[in-house]
């Protein structure tokens, strides 16, 4: 079967000649392989160029270790380079939680680690700088959004200053980039020079110290603790992260400054939230929703495979839980796509050659936020609560399920369609929640329902993440009381229609405020409730989060209260070693740990004979 690669932005220069073009605008440089598909940034940015009217051309993966021929062959572009390092941060895409080398890249052809530099977007920035000086440098994805201020990198395990002063890259745009991208570009064809591209949200940019700037003056502006401040003093960069939370999480938010040695990084407040009918135009894009052709062959790419059936419905997370950047690169409210959009999305992928029947995942950051949001919108205006759902659900929001259930229902009555699973992970305590409305209450119980009947592949996967209350606080997660009532629905629902399915709970050790005492009263309560766990991990620390700047800072930004954090390798295989209370060969450190610890009580309650 002949293949159109015209239906893919150009990577070769074979496709800039069959186009016939005698130059290129844009030159886009990813640290991921190029997948033409919404789920990927590199792939909705450069289709946004596109559509923009420019002529992009995408380098993905380029050599930074050779002659550096890759980001030379296209040449200079007419108005600005443009950098990712991908759908992840390089660090957390290369290294585990315990700093080890990764040997797989899960965004590369085979899976094949290698083929990107540890911090890419610092990497790919220098090396243009260094052959085009005079080009114009656009930075963005999840690795410049959340280093774009001073942060604390854990693989080097110091802090390091907002990425515009190591990449010299000339803007950042931080967060979801569609709007920002299309805003530089219609100033650039206008003829604005680019250092005056200064007033534009949802961007930053480095600019000598005091010196004078357009902006927009109905911006207030913070002034955060400087860079300098930060290294001599742990505590100032701790109320730092406080303001930046805070302001990403604001419709109505204020202009950050930092001062970085004779520099001062400038971040604008956020655009408005995406209205339903800006982001279907982002879905209704020409996606091939397929890898680049040049990658046949090569072996398949395991991101792609995991979501190349799925259909996203939503962006935006209320959660806030504290380890999670999601949030913090996409925002707190949710932009749902119409009925129409997703329902058009579906009809596309069912006519995939490769598709038999079953989409993997029907969701989006949180399986069941679609369509939720404040009932009165001039009190979300005013809001700046971090989460909607922590410390208790917010009175204001709408968690109706029923809009959510009857598109699984339309989407289901596809005849092409055998079952749609919903692979996002949901958040149960909306669903528990008592709204006091009894029909809301009737249909967000028809919805967990209707979820574990028809939606799920055997396995159920939610996130309690830890059983102490305490660690949970600062987790902001609801409850493990919560997980118990929601574990026995399981239970029940499974039972009435005679199905045989498991819900997987996943968790995590070594999270700040952790002690041994609570991971053994986790291997206690999961032993009560007869899980042997699988699914956990090591607490990870990654920039922009709550549970990152505790753990560096040894304070919680909220309280400037001490918390304590397991940071060694022996604290922290202490406490991993809980999960797997039930294997023989932990038993024996288990309990020495416990001894240690002066918590014997927790002996016979794990390994008593009945």
């Amino acid at each position: 079967m002949s293949i159109d690669r015209n239906a893919w932005l150009p990577v070769t220069r074979k496709e800039i000649e069959a186009r016939e073009w005698d130059e290129v605008d844009v030159i886009f440089f990813s640290g991921d392989a190029y997948v033409d598909h919404p789920s990927f940034g590199t792939a909705v940015i450069g289709r946004i160029m596109e559509a923009a009217g420019l002529r992009v051309v995408i380098v993905p993966q380029p050599n930074w270790k050779d002659d550096l021929r890759d980001f030379k062959k296209f040449g200079r572009p007419r108005l600005f380079f443009a950098i990712t390092a991908g759908c992840m941060d390089s660090m957390v895409n290369h290294y585990t939680a315990n700093r080890r080398r990764r040997s797989d890249d899960a965004y590369t052809p085979g899976g094949k680690a290698g083929y990107r530099p540890d911090y890419t977007t610092i990497t790919y920035s220098n090396i243009l700088k260094d052959l085009y000086p005079d080009v114009p440098i656009v930075i963005g994805g999840i690795e410049a959004s959340l280093r774009r201020l001073t942060h604390y990198d854990y693989w080097s395990d110091k802090l390091m200053p907002g990425i515009l002063v190591d990449s010299k890259a000339d803007l950042l745009i931080y967060g979801m980039g569609e709007k920002s991208i299309v805003k530089i570009i219609e100033f650039m064809q206008r003829g604005i020079p680019f250092h005056k591209l200064t007033n534009i949200p949802q961007t930053a940019f480095l600019v000598p110290r005091d010196s004078q700037y357009a902006t927009n003056k109905e911006w207030q502006d913070i002034r955060l603790f400087s860079h300098e401040e930060c290294l001599n003093e742990k505590i100032k960069y701790a109320q730092n992260f406080k303001h930046i939370e805070e302001e990403s999480n604001k419709q109505h938010a204020s202009k950050l400054t930092q001062e970085a040695g004779e520099n001062m990084i400038v971040v604008n407040p956020p655009w408005p939230v995406m209205t339903e009918k800006e982001l279907d135009k982002v879905y209704d894009l020409p996606f091939t929703r397929l890898p680049h052709p040049k990658y046949r062959n090569k072996g398949e790419i395991p991101a792609y495979e995991m979501i190349r059936h799925s259909v996203n419905i939503h962006r935006g997370c209320f959660g806030g839980c504290s380890f999670c950047t999601i949030s913090a690169h996409q925002g707190k409210f949710i932009v749902s796509r119409s009925e129409k959009s997703i329902l058009n999305e579906v009809e596309n992928v069912t006519q995939m050659p490769d598709f038999k029947g079953y989409l993997s995942d029907l969701g989006g950051p949180s399986a069941n936020m679609y369509r939720m949001q404040g009932m009165n919108q001039d009190l979300c205006s005013k809001c700046s609560r971090p989460s909607c759902i922590f410390p208790s659900v917010c009175k204001n929001l709408n968690t109706d399920h029923g809009p959510l259930l009857a598109l699984y229902r339309k989407v289901s009555s596809n005849p092409k369609i055998k079952k749609a699973f919903i692979g996002s992970g949901i958040r149960y305590d909306m669903i528990l929640h008592d709204t006091g409305n009894h029909q809301v209450n009737q249909n967000n119980m028809n919805y967990l329902r209707e979820v574990i009947r028809n939606h799920v592949s055997g396995r159920l996967k939610v996130a309690p993440e830890h059983s102490s209350d305490r660690v949970l606080k600062l987790m902001r997660k609801p409850s493990f009381s919560l997980f118990k009532k929601l574990s026995g629905l399981f239970s029940q629902i499974n039972q009435e229609y005679n199905l045989n399915q498991q819900l997987i709970p996943y968790f995590i050790s070594s999270h700040p405020g952790s002690q041994i005492e609570d991971m053994a009263q986790l291997a206690v309560e999961t032993k009560q409730l007869n899980f042997h766990l699988e699914q956990v991990q090591d607490f990870t620390p990654t920039p922009m989060t709550l549970s990152t700047e505790i753990y560096y800072s040894g304070y919680n930004p909220y309280t400037l209260e001490k918390v304590y954090t397991p940071r060694t390798s022996q604290e922290k295989l202490a406490q991993r070693q809980f999960f797997f209370w039930y294997k023989p060969e932990y038993r024996k450190q288990i309990i020495q740990e416990l001894k240690k610890s002066g918590k014997i009580e927790f002996i016979d309650k794990l390994f008593a004979k009945k």
